[in-house]
């Protein structure tokens, strides 16, 4: 055990372990949620994260020294954040038609995920540091964390905020969807998109190449709306 503990030591130095680490970790998460048959509740990204958490808990690593790996990921972010632009394109003349209808549900969802969330969070005297970190937990995490830094919140506890958003719309949609008898893939996609980021919009792919597409759309969308609204949406909590 000792053996073992002092090689981890010198591997844990190196941050392409913890880049491997988390890839093994979402392999892991995806493999069990197809032979789930893609089950909501079985969402890779939430196995991943108790995976990593574990391990970190496990070998006593701190998060800094985990992120130097990780970071390689995190770069990631920035370049899927900006090929949101190929749904888009591809799908230009259907937003045309369409351009009232995804507006209106654009608008709604984006003040409805930032009104409800801080409205409750005020309810129950959450600080109005915490408010500000959680007003931009809808969008996808480049924008939130640029978000949060901007109008002075925290940037971890944002990611930390929009990765919780993120799962718990990718568990939900798919029953809640179902539900309400809601059966339009654009429609479903889009929702998705708009309340739960980049993590909905990988469950919407795993639904259908189009729900998939809306989703993206709704994602890239509601970064933008957000980016404009939340300064604005603070202003009647604070």
């Amino acid at each position: 055990m000792r053996d073992f503990a002092e090689i981890w030591s010198y591997l844990a130095e190196g941050p392409l372990v913890w880049l491997t680490a988390t890839l093994i970790a979402y392999a892991i998460g995806d493999a069990l949620a197809r032979r789930a048959g893609r089950a909501p509740v079985i969402n890779p990204v939430l196995i991943a994260v108790v995976l990593l958490a574990l391990l970190l808990w496990l070998t006593g690593t701190p998060y800094p020294a985990y992120f130097e790996g990780a970071q390689f990921v995190h770069f990631l972010l920035g370049p899927a954040t900006v090929a949101l632009a190929v749904p888009l394109y591809v799908h230009l003349p259907q937003l045309r038609r369409a351009a009232l209808p995804i507006l209106a549900a654009l608008g709604v969802g984006s003040v409805v995920a930032m009104g409800t969330a801080l409205g409750i969070a005020a309810a129950f005297g959450v600080s109005p540091g915490t408010l500000i970190a959680l007003a931009p937990k809808s969008a996808t995490a480049p924008v939130a964390i640029g978000i949060a830094e901007t109008i002075g919140g925290s940037p971890t506890l944002t990611a930390v905020l929009v990765i919780l958003t993120g799962i718990i719309g990718a568990v939900l949609a798919t029953p809640l969807l179902n539900l309400m008898g809601l059966r339009d893939r654009r429609a479903r996609g889009f929702a998705v998109g708009v309340a739960a980021h980049g993590i909905g919009t990988a469950r919407a792919l795993q639904e259908h190449p189009r729900a998939g597409a809306f989703a993206g759309i709704g994602m890239g969308l509601n970064a933008v709306l957000t980016a404009l609204l939340a300064p604005l949406m603070l202003m009647l909590f604070l």
